[in-house]
């Protein structure tokens, strides 16, 4: 049976009935004595069933009414619980962050801004999940995402945060003499790291762009930074490696720059993140945290 009324009306019999008074409910509703009686009047005609007994000293719930408010004003009592929830969301620091970042970006970059942020709001927990596949964001319900490029997202802003570019590495013992150019680099060894398969090199002599992907010599191939790393150091191969995470080993001699004038297309680490107006609090904190942070260091 389809109902015919109107809940507002029946949030407004459950006050009367929860405070036996019509003008208590009126004052509590802010609202006239006179339009909550005719409000009240005509849920009874709607429902055509007598909910209240009404004399010149107090009112009382029929058998019907008690009944009615019995099992109508907890659904009041919810959705009040529901609004309060919804406003501790956009206006407490508090609550579960969902996060998803790169493998290598994560535990490189991100990690002790993580620690930082938790140790700042103790009331916040990082839900975090680290991959390198493009996952569907949406559907794994994600409030933050950290992106090293493809960032567009529909209704998600993209923020960046730190430019990137991967330079060819390999072990010090490998013999790198007869590499000049990127073609000379066909038939060699190479360990492949994806979703890198494909090596963006530009020459920062003269902008000449050579893209290579190699279909023979690959020894290994991995999915996470610090395997491919481990794998060129020992020698199995040259790898494409991010120049953050190269130059330093370097710079100590585990690792010589292969065709030093040679590196990838920038690649940019995002943030990303849905509407700014309407993010709850925790989120809003967590971005201005991030942005803060990589602000500071560059």
């Amino acid at each position: 049976m389809k109902s015919n009324y109107s809940l507002d009306d029946l949030r407004y019999f459950c006050t009367v009935a929860r405070l036996n008074s019509f003008k208590a409910a009126a004052d509590d509703l802010s609202m006239p004595l006179s339009t909550l009686s005719r409000r009240i009047q005509q849920l009874e005609q709607d429902l055509q069933l007598r909910l209240l007994n009404r004399d010149a000293h107090r009112v009382s719930l029929t058998s019907i009414g008690e009944l009615y408010y019995q099992r109508s004003h907890g659904l009041f009592d919810e959705l009040s619980d529901i609004g309060e929830a919804l406003h501790n969301e956009k206006h407490q620091a508090k609550g579960k962050i969902r996060v998803s970042a790169p493998i290598n970006a994560g535990t490189q970059f991100l990690r002790n801004i993580f620690y930082d942020f938790l140790l700042h709001y103790p009331d916040i927990q990082l839900d975090l999940h680290f991959s390198n596949a493009l996952i569907d964001i949406e559907g794994e319900a994600m409030d933050v995402v950290f992106r090293v490029g493809n960032p567009v997202v529909d209704n998600w802003i993209a923020r960046p945060l730190k430019d990137i570019h991967f330079i060819l590495c390999a072990s010090p013992e490998h013999d790198i003499s007869g590499l000049k150019q990127p073609t000379d680099l066909c038939g060699k060894p190479v360990i492949i790291c994806h979703p890198m398969s494909v090596w963006q090199l530009v020459s920062m002599n003269n902008g000449q762009e050579y893209d290579y992907q190699a279909t023979h010599g690959i020894r290994l191939e991995v999915d996470e930074i610090q395997m491919l790393t481990h794998g060129v150091k020992v020698g199995l191969g040259i790898g494409y490696i991010p120049d953050y995470y190269a130059l330093p080993m370097i710079e100590q001699g585990e690792l010589q720059h292969v065709l030093p004038e040679w590196r990838s297309k920038v690649r940019t680490l995002f943030l990303l993140y849905r509407d700014r107006q309407h993010l709850p609090m925790r989120v809003r904190l967590f971005v201005e945290f991030v942005l803060a942070r990589f602000d500071s260091i560059t």
